[in-house]
């Protein structure tokens, strides 16, 4: 008899050790990690400007102009932050600032909702190219309307008013703001502006009870993003305001530049902490809803 050779057993492979399964789980590994790496230096590259200027702006002068001025302060101080106060009017800067950003945010939010409903939801014949000629505004340089805009506001003795920075801010910005409105119009069901047309309203009961309590998030985003560059806003400001009284905060820190060029760097830096708080901090309070307006249109 011939012995029976004895039966082979096969260890079976676990799916940690297959080689495929654990080449995968490394890679995604390390592009997790790649990931999470670009994502800290983007943050550490937009935080530290900030973080040095709320530094700096505790230093002392003496410090500033002697020492490393990366460096960590050896004195903290806050008499820049008075000193930004008393040379130069930066009370009232931040007033007109707030006046003219708020007057033309107002004119951007009804104007381009405005002409976004019109174009995208009621419609007519020429919509698509009208809606096209709006686009086109976009790329007009603000630099060719300063000379027009400066006669016609002297013809009508508009110089050195808030309506003279205001119009043109908010003539430029409704291009872009108009077309935010219509993609995020586009994507509301077309059912529910028939429901409340079978209801008995009109268009513009529509777009005050429809319409326009579904484009929070999408006025806020319009808001915030116009904001950014009307409270930075130099150009106009600089061309039509003629008095002290009537400066922006731009214009405003030209203060702090003394006879021959010299400059009170701890104060101005002071001044721009100021100046850029407010900002920082509607925009941390208010970017949720700013990140659903931008997404509103894959999300609708």
């Amino acid at each position: 008899m011939t012995a029976q050779a004895a039966p082979t057993t096969r260890r079976a492979t676990t799916p940690t050790e297959s080689g495929p399964p654990l080449r995968r789980r490394r890679k995604a590994t390390f592009s997790a990690t790649l990931t999470r790496v670009l994502i800290a230096l983007i943050v550490i590259v937009q935080v530290y400007p900030l973080a040095w200027l709320f530094i700096t702006s505790l230093r002392t002068e003496h410090d500033f102009a002697t020492g490393d001025p990366f460096a960590l302060p050896k004195a903290i101080t806050l008499d820049n932050y008075v000193r930004a106060f008393e040379t130069g009017n930066l009370g009232q800067n931040i007033l007109n600032s707030f006046i003219v950003t708020m007057g033309a945010n107002l004119l951007i939010v009804l104007l381009g909702m405005m002409a976004a409903y019109a174009l995208q939801v009621l419609g007519f014949r020429f919509s698509k190219f009208v809606r096209g000629l709006f686009l086109i505004g976009i790329i007009v340089p603000v630099q060719i309307a300063l000379v027009p805009l400066f006669i016609d506001y002297s013809a009508v003795n508009m110089l050195d008013t808030y309506q003279s920075m205001i119009i043109p801010l908010a003539g430029f910005a409704l291009p872009m703001s108009i077309y935010l409105f219509s993609s995020f119009f586009e994507y509301i069901p077309r059912e529910t502006y028939e429901a409340a047309s079978l209801d008995g309203a009109g268009p513009y009961r529509i777009f005050g009870l429809v319409t326009l309590p579904l484009s929070i998030n999408t006025i806020v985003t319009v808001v915030l993003v116009n904001s950014i560059f009307i409270w930075n806003d130099f150009i106009f400001a600089n061309t039509f305001v003629l008095s002290e009284d009537l400066k922006t905060i731009p214009l405003g820190l030209q203060n702090y530049i003394g006879a021959m060029g010299k400059t009170d760097w701890t104060a101005t830096f002071a001044a721009v902490c100021v100046t850029i708080t407010p900002l920082l901090l509607v925009f941390l309070v208010l970017n949720k809803a700013m990140i659903q307006g931008l997404e509103s249109g894959a999300n609708k």
